[in-house]
C-alpha cells in the first residue's frame, strides 16, 4: 500500500505537495468515499481514487527536456493563449513542468507525469544544480561576485551560496557575462540576485540541469531522456536525500 499523495503524483495529476492540499480540501474521493487524513494508504491497483470525481490513471513516467524559448509560458495552459512549453512537445501523457523558467528566460526545461519526482527534484534539499549564463549590465566587482557566492538576502529569504564564474567583459558595451549555478527556484530568483548587487539581468539563458545539458537541441526542440539519465537523476536525489 501507498500513501494516497504519492499515487496522485504519481499518476502525474499535481506534485505530492500540491496532492496534500487536494486532499485537505476535501477534493480526493476513495472508492467513492471522500479523504481528508494525510496519512491515508491506498492499493494503487485496486482501490479507485478520484480527484474532483475524475478517476486518476496510473500513466507509465516519461521525462523529456526542452530548449525553451524566450517569450514562452512555463505551464500547461495559459489564460492570455500565449505559447506554453507542453506546446512543443508531442505526448500522449500529461506532462507538466519541472519547476520553471521565466518567461523571458530560455535554457533547460525538464518536463515529467512523474510528480513525485518532480517535486524531489525541485526541492532545494536535494542540491540540484541549474547552471545559468547571464549577461549583465555593467561589470562585476570580485566582492559583488562574492557577495552571490556566500547568498544574498532577498525578499522571501538568504539565498543559498552559488558557484560563480566571471566569463568575460564589455567595457565599450558595459556588459558582462556571468556563469551562475544555484540548486533553489525562489521567483525570479537569478534576476534579483543580480539586480540586488547592482548589476540587473539584460538576457538570461539556463545550460544546465544537474548533469543535463542543451547539447544536440535547438530553440524549440525537446527530446525524451535517455533510461540512464533518469536514473543518474535519482541518484543525485538520493544521495543528497542521506546527507
Amino acid at each position: 500500500m501507498e500513501r494516497l499523495q504519492k499515487v496522485i503524483a504519481q499518476a502525474g495529476v499535481a506534485s505530492r505537495r500540491k496532492a496534500e492540499e487536494l486532499i485537505t480540501q476535501g477534493r480526493v474521493s476513495v472508492n467513492g468515499e471522500v479523504v481528508t487524513e494525510l496519512g491515508t494508504k491506498v492499493t494503487p491497483r485496486k482501490d479507485k481514487v478520484e480527484v474532483d470525481g475524475v478517476p486518476i490513471d496510473r500513466e507509465e513516467p516519461v521525462y523529456f527536456m526542452l530548449y525553451k524559448p524566450t517569450g514562452v509560458i512555463s505551464s500547461v495552459k495559459d489564460d492570455k493563449g500565449r505559447k506554453v512549453v507542453t506546446d512543443f512537445i508531442d505526448s500522449e501523457q500529461r506532462l507538466f513542468p519541472v519547476g520553471r523558467l521565466d518567461y523571458d528566460t530560455s535554457g533547460l526545461l525538464l518536463l515529467t507525469n512523474d510528480g513525485e519526482f518532480a517535486n524531489q527534484l525541485m526541492h532545494p534539499k536535494y542540491k540540484v544544480g541549474k547552471m545559468y549564463i547571464a549577461k549583465v549590465k555593467g561589470i562585476p566587482t570580485r566582492e559583488s561576485l562574492r557577495q552571490l557566492e556566500r547568498g544574498i538576502m532577498l525578499e522571501d529569504g538568504k539565498t543559498a551560496p552559488a558557484r560563480v564564474k566571471f566569463v568575460s567583459g564589455n567595457k565599450s558595451q558595459g556588459t558582462s557575462i556571468i556563469e551562475i549555478t544555484i540548486h533553489e527556484g525562489k521567483n525570479r530568483q537569478v534576476r534579483r540576485m543580480f539586480e540586488a548587487i547592482g548589476h540587473p539581468v539584460l538576457k538570461l539563458k539556463r545550460e544546465m540541469y544537474g548533469f543535463l545539458n542543451l547539447k544536440g537541441l535547438n530553440s524549440g526542440e525537446a527530446r525524451e531522456l535517455r533510461p540512464h539519465e533518469v536514473k543518474q537523476l535519482r541518484e543525485i536525489v538520493e544521495k543528497n536525500k542521506c546527507n
